[in-house]
């Protein structure tokens, strides 16, 4: 498996497409601090799907940074992506990986302690917690964890997998950066506070400069 540097998850999602070609979008994050790319389209065709997918991929080349697909194997496969982020009621882990190969990166969510104990187990190189807070960018009957709720998640999460990468998601702001990181998030994922900011690039690297300064300020504790 593959060791992620989570700090930064950018997700591009379809309903970005008022702002500019998802693509762009998603090279911007990548120059300026996004760890990771993911690319997420509840609605779309295969095809559509697959035809993005590749256009991401492209405009990603060179820069270094991972891309994965939300919930799509078979579009991660037809596109060429890194990897996959999967859902509860996505393709399980184990049958991911083997289709995916021992390369490829696979992360889950986790909404609760049956998905903590999952992905502890599970063939996968991280694991994001969440919704920590409300968020508007995602239909989500499931209540926020909070911090708390986070703090009892990941400590499930690291003690069945100590080395597993884990970040947060849904209503991260940078106000809110240090709280998650303090109660054990190696980093955040975030949609509109960095792609509806009328400056992506400015936005991305503020992020990445705060998550670092968290981590940096906890591991000095």
């Amino acid at each position: 498996m593959t060791r992620i540097d989570y700090r930064l998850n950018a997700l591009v999602d379809a309903g970005l497409s008022d702002i500019g070609p998802l693509a762009e979008l998603a090279q911007a994050a990548a120059r300026n601090g996004a760890t990771l790319i993911q690319y997420r389209d509840k609605t779309a065709s295969t095809a559509r799907m697959i035809g993005q997918a590749k256009a991401i991929a492209a405009a990603l080349d060179g820069t270094g940074v991972p891309f994965v697909v939300n919930d799509r194997v078979d579009v991660a496969l037809a596109a060429g992506a890194d990897g996959v982020h999967l859902g509860a009621d996505d393709m399980d882990a184990q049958t991911a990986r083997r289709l995916l190969g021992p390369e490829a990166i696979i992360g889950l969510t986790v909404k609760n302690t049956a998905d903590a104990e999952r992905a502890g187990r599970a063939p996968v190189d991280y694991a994001c917690i969440g919704g920590v807070f409300e968020t508007l960018s995602k239909v989500n009957p499931d209540p926020p964890v909070g911090i708390d709720g986070f703090a009892r998640l990941r400590q499930a999460l690291r003690a069945l997998n100590p080395a597993l990468p884990v970040g947060a998601i849904a209503g991260i702001d940078l106000s809110r950066i240090p709280a998650v990181i303090a109660a054990g998030a190696d980093g955040v994922a975030t949609i509109s506070a960095i792609f509806r900011n009328r400056d992506v690039a400015q936005a991305t690297a503020a992020f990445r400069t705060a998550v670092d300064a968290a981590l940096a300020g906890r591991a000095a504790a």
